[in-house]
């Protein structure tokens, strides 16, 4: 026996949300704008990488010899250590920066808390080419105005810029105070999430501040720190701008970062294929730090 029409009955369509609809379209924008401006560089890179590409007419497949080239380059490897020293002096000193004013800034005691915020963060919102011209005036070797306060009190001329070291210092302290305000901000809205009974209930067992920050502070804010670390490291690893205006990478070529380098291989001597090689040992470089960092995290938040 067959049903009529009449007895089946139908549900009408279903209609979908605006709700629905409107995270697939802002995903679908993001996810174009991702291929555009990062996939499709990317694979040009890669593909570059493997030629003798140098940015005019055609281009010949060399296969892995602009690898095994760089890997014989003193100057490629001079400009990864350099950029490898710089991070590790500068990531260690905005953390402890950051973190030593956010402690202050949610203490109850603290004074004037929305100005100082202001007052940290705006370095931040500068420019890097900004912060060096400044840090330039301020370290200038002949006319910066710490040396001139130093002569006036009668001591001799300090060489921020003709020695090497002193110049790799002056960018770090440059950098560190360019980005603490950044990082404080995080460290602050870590440090207002951990639960006032845990220090209610340490000073009660009779801990100090410093014990409470170690015991409680320290672990409870773990993950920011981590993310803290990891930004700051990929950030130092890239670096180019503040260098290029503070002291372009000077004495001389002593302070070339690993990006100033792939950038005058690649657009002043016309290697694009060779410094595209380059950046792609850069890309691995913070792919294996990000990786190593995060096995790092999951292994403190599994004790």
């Amino acid at each position: 026996m067959t049903k009529s029409a009449s007895d089946v009955s139908v549900s009408p369509p279903r209609r979908r949300s605006k709700y629905t609809l409107a995270p697939l379209v802002l995903i679908a924008a993001s996810v174009v704008l991702f291929a555009l401006f990062f996939i499709w560089p990317a694979v040009i890179g890669l593909v570059y990488s493997f030629t003798n590409y140098t940015g005019v007419g055609a281009f010949q497949f060399v296969g892995l010899d602009n690898y095994s080239t760089l890997f014989g380059d003193s100057i490629f490897f001079d400009a990864l250590t350099r950029t490898l020293l710089y991070t590790v002096l500068f990531v260690p000193l905005n953390f402890v920066l950051s973190l030593l004013i956010a402690n202050v800034l949610v203490s109850k005691h603290a004074k004037g808390v929305s100005v100082a915020r202001v007052f940290f963060f705006i370095p931040w919102l500068l420019s890097p080419i900004v912060v060096g011209v400044l840090w330039r005036w301020l370290f200038g070797e002949n006319f910066g105005l710490v040396n001139y306060l130093i002569e006036k009190v009668g001591g001799s001329a300090v060489p921020w810029q003709s020695n090497a070291d002193l110049s790799l210092i002056v960018v770090v302290v440059a950098a560190s105070w360019a980005w603490t305000g950044f990082s404080m901000l995080l460290f602050i809205a870590a440090i207002k999430n951990v639960p006032t009974s845990y220090y209610e209930a340490a000073a009660l067992d009779g801990a100090g501040p410093w014990r409470q920050f170690v015991s409680i502070t320290l672990p409870s804010i773990a993950p920011t720190s981590f993310i803290v670390i990891l930004l700051n490291t990929i950030h130092g690893m890239k670096e180019y701008p503040l260098f290029a205006s503070l002291n372009n990478g000077g004495p001389g070529t002593s302070n070339n970062l690993l990006v100033q380098y792939i950038y005058q291989t690649g657009f002043k001597s016309g290697q694009i294929g060779y410094a595209s090689a380059a950046s792609f040992v850069l890309m691995l470089i913070l792919m294996a730090v990000a990786i190593i960092q995060l096995m790092v995290n999951r292994r403190v938040e599994n004790r």
